[in-house]
């Protein structure tokens, strides 16, 4: 039975949730942007596209510009036999490589209008990842065993169970009417609409090229195309400045989290605080100065959200089931590396010491923080012996310490089975700083 009652009237506006107060309520129409946005068509010519069909990132990140060029050419027939411009849209024929944005981006957040017919599928590729899926969503389409039947709109690429494979609700409209998205990406976090409804919130996009990786940090957008014509039209981008995409990091979730930091003074903190000093909110390790404070409390299961500043070669750490003395790194859990990793000083390091890095025992991914003096914001979940680090939306370390082993210079690391401690700053003599310290208990 085709579950056609669910289509009732989505709205044509996009939703605001989530909108900046600067950016204006509805999408624009005839192909020209709302206040905030630009428009990456313009209605008449594929400017500003090139053709790359499914194809690894990586392999195309590896190449010279003389030889990106060069592919970006071998792929333009594809484009002149298979798309166009027909009034005011994009038309695909349902085969050709898939039209391809010649920007790359970061955080960013996407409108974009869609018309399929029936038996095609399609789908949006994000930083050149694989994708928001647009499906025929009927039992007549073919493809209710792999999906179709829960509507368009999830990151169908996602492994099986995980958080945004499939849409919350089917927000498809009928064969014939325009379809609108909404989408928007920071880091991993990745939120659709479809027709006016949240249908996948805050999910993370996994990498689909390295399945052990976060996601590249920046690419193209892609529009795919797969067995049948779909047109496009209204495709308008606003990017994700640093300040907002941490409000937006922040937000979710944001009333199961308490205050560990009151932005004013020490109350329930301990050890060197004086080596410390907080303004206007901040909380920084005093110049040439250092040692590690800690809550008062004790956690054991725990969630910490946080904003930290860098100065160019900070130093520092986050003290995990901190015991309250002794050097964290070692007789706690674990330290989670604070640091400039790419300040030239810090070139030859062990892998086990760079940012977000379970110091000396497990290595993080690289590449992930923001320009130095810029906030950056982390999240870390702490559940047993595993430990995973979400920096500005990446999921950067996901490890499980009890399956440690090998140590960076065979030091022991007696702590790391702790099952309770204090959480902490461990400071390095640099003026690190932080603020917005929440912390949730999981027990």
């Amino acid at each position: 039975m085709m579950r056609r009652s669910l289509l009732i009237v989505a709205a044509c506006c996009v939703c605001t949730l989530g909108l900046p107060s600067h950016v204006s309520v509805h999408a624009q129409e005839d192909n020209q942007p709302p206040e905030g946005f630009r428009a990456l068509f313009d209605g008449s010519t594929l400017d500003g596209w090139v053709g790359m069909p499914h194809f690894n990132p990586y392999d195309l990140a590896a190449m010279t510009d003389e030889e990106r060029a060069e592919y970006f050419k071998q792929q333009q027939p594809g484009i002149d036999a298979h798309w166009r411009v027909d009034d005011g849209a994009i038309v695909n024929d349902g085969d050709g490589p898939y039209l391809t944005t010649a920007e790359s981006f970061g955080d960013y957040e996407l409108w974009i209008d869609y018309r399929t017919v029936p038996l095609a599928d399609s789908g949006i590729y994000l930083r050149a990842n694989p994708q928001v899926q647009i499906w025929d969503w009927t039992e007549e389409g073919g493809k209710w065993n792999i999906g179709a039947d829960k509507g368009s709109g999830g990151l169908w690429n996602n492994s099986a169970g995980a958080a945004g494979k499939d849409p919350s609700e089917l927000m498809d409209r009928p064969f014939g009417e325009w379809n609108r998205f909404r989408i928007r990406q920071v880091g991993e976090r990745t939120s659709v609409w479809l027709n006016g409804t949240l249908v996948v919130d805050h999910a993370r996009m996994e990498n689909f090229w390295k399945r052990d990786q976060p996601m590249m940090r920046r690419g193209p957008i892609q529009l795919q195309t797969h067995g049948g014509e779909i047109r496009w039209r209204n495709v308008f981008v606003r990017e994700i400045g640093p300040e907002e995409a941490n409000e937006i990091l922040a937000s979710h979730g944001q009333s199961d989290f308490e205050s560990a930091f009151n932005g004013q003074d020490f109350t329930g903190w301990a050890g060197p605080v004086d080596n410390y000093e907080i303004n206007d909110g901040v909380l920084r390790c005093k110049p040439h100065q250092g040692g590690t404070i800690y809550t008062e409390k004790e956690y054991a299961d725990f969630q910490v959200r946080l904003e930290f500043k860098l100065p160019p070669g900070g130093n520092n750490g986050l003290a995990i089931r901190y015991p309250g003395n002794g050097d964290t790194a070692y007789v706690g859990m674990c330290e989670l590396q604070v640091l400039d990793s790419e300040h030239e000083k810090y070139a030859n390091l062990d892998a086990r010491q760079y940012h977000g890095s379970a110091y000396g025992m497990a290595p993080a991914a690289r590449g992930y923080l923001r320009e130095v003096g810029e906030w950056n914001i982390q999240e870390v979940t702490v559940r047993g012996s595993t430990i995973k680090v979400e920096l500005n939306g990446f999921l950067i370390l996901d490890t499980d310490l009890a399956q440690i082993s090998e140590y960076m210079a065979n030091s022991p690391h007696p702590g790391k089975e702790r099952t309770s401690g204090h959480f902490g700053f461990a400071g390095h003599s640099d003026p690190v700083e932080f603020r917005n310290v929440m912390i949730r208990s999981l027990d």
